[in-house]
């Protein structure tokens, strides 16, 4: 079963706010064995709308709607599917029922347009929205499956896991769809296609490789398609087991999560603490590894060291190392890292110091010029890097670079 998710919404196409539906309901309808064929967003505009749908039914058998199901002027998907299936409305009793109960438990006045809310297609089941007052409709038509969701997040996903998946599964039989992600840091994407070229070669046409890169990082997502959760699992193992062996120097982990993430992981399952020392980079890492719950069992915390004085004052660099080589050098670096494992007592340190730019290059040291050196008490690597002339680039990759070095020793020390 293919599906097509169409967003409404002139709030969306202005950039007001961005469209985290579509990417939750992808994710939901894929483990469901239901493939996204396309995802599109149209305006508050009836026409928009009218054309979106003939399309979305010549590509997709199931075609879902989110957004304009409002009590506002301005909300006009329910006309527009009534004019688009040649129907009237009706007045549903149980959502009316619900949209008066949550007035009445606000204690606020209901106006007319809020009565207009429990009217659905004269076609449709109704859905029933226990989280709002806007009920979702469900229509089948010409061997099609539309539906209609509000825009609210929170109304659309309760909807979307207690309504449409329910009806789906018992509606059709649907096959089975399993992924595995293999998350690789220090190979671009085409070196790494080059390397596994063979074993995407001989992939069975039911189990697809793809490359999914970004700054620093890609993740190669292996997907299935079977009849069998427990063959295809089995089938996609034994790939990711040949990948992750032609790539073990470059693989950081085997799921579908963030770099910083892999390495809270690694070190919390094995006892062992973090603190950063951070200049260029100025607190992303500290930031990239607090976003994640659970993170204090390893985070111990750091320096956030942009000047030489604080260099100095919290990380315990020399002013004769300073001086000699400079903020942005292996030796500064190397004594960064060596002092927040002292000071902080952590078992390992991230220590970074660059010229992320624009300005600030000397011929010598040229913006994009970044240290890295990670370590605990007994042993520092650094390395040096010469990313571009874009500060934020600059900045992220730093931080990524700095992450994969600390992982790979991590690997090594632990292995």
């Amino acid at each position: 079963m293919l599906a097509e998710i169409i967003t409404i919404g002139d709030e969306i196409l202005i950039g007001q706010i961005v469209d985290t539906n579509s990417a939750w309901m992808a994710q939901q309808l894929n483990d469901a064995g239901i493939r996204v064929k396309q995802i599109s967003s149209v305006s508050d505009d009836r026409q928009h709308i009218l054309d979106a749908l003939q399309l979305a039914q010549t590509r997709a058998d199931l075609i879902i709607l989110t957004g304009g199901l409002g009590p506002t002027k301005d909300d006009i998907t329910k006309k527009t599917l009534a004019e688009y299936f040649n129907t009237g409305f009706r007045c549903d009793e149980e959502s009316l029922e619900n949209v008066k109960s949550i007035f009445a438990r606000y204690n606020r006045p209901m106006l007319e347009v809020n009565l207009r809310q429990a009217d659905v297609l004269e076609n449709c089941i109704t859905l029933q929205n226990r989280n709002g007052t806007a009920p979702g409709m469900w229509i089948e038509k010409d061997g099609k499956v539309y539906v209609s969701l509000p825009g609210v997040p929170f109304e659309m996903m309760y909807l979307v896991e207690e309504e449409v998946i329910p009806r789906l599964l018992e509606a059709f039989r649907l096959p089975v769809i399993s992924h595995h992600t293999i998350l690789t840091s220090g190979l671009g994407e085409s070196i790494l296609a080059e390397k596994i070229a063979d074993i995407e070669d001989s992939l069975p046409a039911h189990i697809k490789l793809a490359y999914l890169p970004k700054l620093g990082t890609v993740r190669l997502r292996l997907s299935g398609y079977g009849k069998s959760k427990e063959s295809l699992e089995k089938e996609i193992s034994s790939i990711s087991t040949q990948l992750v062996s032609r790539l073990s120097e470059y693989v950081i982990g085997q799921a579908d999560i963030s770099l910083e993430k892999s390495v809270l992981n690694f070190m919390k399952e094995r006892n062992l603490t973090l603190s950063v020392a951070e200049s260029c980079t100025g607190g992303l890492i500290s930031h990239m590894i607090t976003q994640h719950p659970g993170c204090s069992a390893v985070f111990l915390g750091g320096a956030i060291s942009y000047s030489n004085d604080l260099k100095q004052v919290m990380l315990g660099v020399t002013p004769q190392t300073l001086e000699t080589y400079g903020a942005v050098s292996e030796q500064t670096v190397r004594e960064m890292a060596a002092g927040a494992v002292r000071i902080y007592r952590s078992d390992y340190s991230i220590a970074v110091s660059g010229i992320a730019g624009p300005d600030g290059g000397t011929s010598e040291k040229p913006v994009g010029t970044v240290w890295v050196g990670v370590g605990n008490a007994q042993k520092i690597v650094t390395r040096q890097f010469q990313f571009g002339s874009r500060r934020a680039q600059n900045i992220e990759r730093s931080a990524i670079s700095a992450l994969t070095m600390l992982f790979k020793l991590l690997k090594e020390d632990n292995a």
